[in-house]
C-alpha cells in the first residue's frame, strides 16, 4: 500500500499532562499543540497507510504515559475524514473545516 498524508485533528484528554506533552512533541514535531482544560487539541498532518494504523500509533504512545488517557481524532485526506474514539473508528463522511488543520485549508489541501 502507498502511504499518503492525513491531516489530524484530534483532542486528547490527559492527567499527566508534562508526559504527553513530551510524546506529543517527539511523534508530531511539525503539528500544533495546543493546551486544554483536559489536556490538549493537536493539528498535524502524518503519513502512513491507513488511518486505522496510525490512530492506533498515536494512541499507544499515550496510554504507555498514561493509561487512561483518551483520543477523540478526525483523520483527512482527499477530502474526507474518518473519525476515532480511543481505538474504535466512528465513522466516515467528508471532510469539514473543523477536520483539517488550518495550514491544509489555507493552502487548498483536503
Amino acid at each position: 500500500m502507498d502511504e499518503r498524508q492525513f491531516a489530524l485533528v484530534a483532542r486528547i484528554r490527559t492527567t499527566d499532562r508534562v508526559g504527553i506533552q513530551v510524546v506529543l512533541a517527539k511523534l508530531l514535531p511539525h503539528g500544533i499543540i495546543t493546551p486544554t482544560d483536559e489536556g490538549f487539541r493537536v493539528e498535524a498532518v502524518l503519513e502512513g497507510t491507513s488511518t486505522r494504523d496510525l490512530n492506533r500509533m498515536l494512541l499507544s504512545a499515550l496510554r504507555r504515559i498514561d493509561r487512561r488517557a483518551t483520543l477523540h481524532a478526525a483523520w483527512t485526506t482527499e477530502g474526507i475524514s474518518e473519525r476515532f474514539f480511543d481505538y474504535t473508528a466512528r465513522g466516515t463522511g467528508p471532510a469539514q473545516a473543523s477536520d483539517q488543520p488550518p495550514e491544509a485549508e489555507r493552502s487548498g489541501e483536503g
